[in-house]
């Protein structure tokens, strides 16, 4: 499946790049934006630019495409379009406040990618 291929490929990135609690929500039969939403921090502005670069170029070199990017350059909240998957990238006090984990009603601990 191309986008369990695509997920793997972005949570490997998110991993490389030092993101801090990588969490995967499954979207199917909730919304119809995306099949997956993948919701990671970085400790800093610098870190949250970096991990989004490093998915911008990842993807793309992965072939799928031009991911499109909201929330440069202020970098408290990166949304990283690439389709089927969408990635929040936070600082952690912004993610805290926003809580999309709440919103999407995760609870289930095997939903938590480790890192």
């Amino acid at each position: 499946m191309e986008v369990a291929k695509l997920k793997t490929l972005i949570t490997d990135i998110l991993e490389d790049a030092k993101a801090e609690d990588i969490i995967d929500i499954d979207l199917r039969g909730k919304s119809s934006i995306a099949d997956q939403m993948i919701v990671a921090s970085g400790t800093s502005r610098t870190h949250v630019a970096a991990i989004s670069d490093r998915l911008r170029k990842g993807v793309r070199k992965g072939g799928y495409g031009r991911p499109r990017i909201e929330g440069l350059p202020h970098c408290d909240w990166v949304l990283v379009d690439c389709g089927d998957v969408i990635v929040h990238v936070f600082r952690p006090e912004v993610r805290s406040f926003y809580n999309l984990e709440k919103l999407w009603s995760v609870d289930s601990p095997q939903e938590h990618l480790a890192v």
